[in-house]
């Protein structure tokens, strides 16, 4: 081949690489921007970690990032329990690594999704969020998801990881930093990592996530500054479908 067609040649590849390059950036999700107060839907919020008050309840360092990046498109409104009249406060709820649900309000949270409810449930199977409250005190995150069959009754299974350790993983179509994330499985539409869990229960949607400290971005450092995207894309998803 001789230098003209060499150069030809390479021109080419240059040129498609300069193109791939482009769609590449493209395709890339955008963080969503926010909302004006007056267009911010309501958010239920049922948390066990310290999102809205710190561990020592004290008023100083209240709020979190993760809070911080919720009131940006949402209403937030903490929720102690699944309750009938707590749910009926809003139609979106995200559920961050919850106490464990008595059984009555288990079945009105189903109940509420098959009505139309939305929800984006954060069960984590190892829960490696830092706490300085002894183990069994009460105001201590659970170690682990506390499911009593809510979600075997969704057609899906939580599995603890068989080793500990941060990962990189997908949420809301962003690059997103693990800490010793669960996988699930089941009937719903689970992700190629699976990590994540889109299912259709009646006239409603649940999405679950086999990890909760993600949303602890101070501790995760400066990989995990996508996380709380990959959050609002997901709700934005369970918003619009």
């Amino acid at each position: 081949m001789n230098g003209a067609r060499w150069r030809a040649l390479l021109g080419g590849i240059a040129a498609l690489l300069i193109v791939a390059g482009a769609w590449a950036l493209a395709s890339r999700p955008k963080p969503l921007q926010p909302r004006a107060p007056a267009d911010r839907p309501t958010l239920l919020l049922l948390t066990s970690l310290p999102l809205v008050f710190g561990e020592d309840f004290s008023l100083q360092n209240n709020g979190s990032p993760a809070l911080e990046a919720l009131q940006t498109r949402y209403r937030v409104l903490p929720i102690s329990v699944t309750s009938p009249a707590e749910l009926s406060k809003g139609g979106l709820l995200l559920m961050a690594h919850p106490l464990a649900q008595p059984a009555e309000d288990l079945v009105a949270l189903d109940a509420w999704v098959r009505r139309g409810g939305r929800v984006l449930l954060l069960a984590d199977p190892a829960l490696e969020w830092p706490s300085s409250r002894p183990m069994g005190d009460m105001l201590r995150p659970p170690p682990m998801f506390m499911d009593t069959g809510l979600l075997a009754h969704w057609g899906l299974r939580l599995d603890a990881p068989d080793e500990p350790g941060a990962k990189v993983e997908k949420l809301g179509g962003f690059d997103v930093v693990t800490d010793s994330p669960g996988t699930l499985s089941g009937g719903c539409g689970i992700s190629d990592d699976r990590l994540v869990a889109h299912c259709r229960i009646g006239k409603g949607r649940a999405t679950i996530v086999a990890d909760a400290d993600l949303l602890d971005t101070a501790q995760l450092g400066a990989k995990a500054k996508h996380n709380l995207d990959g959050v609002l894309g997901e709700l934005a998803l369970l918003e619009h479908k």
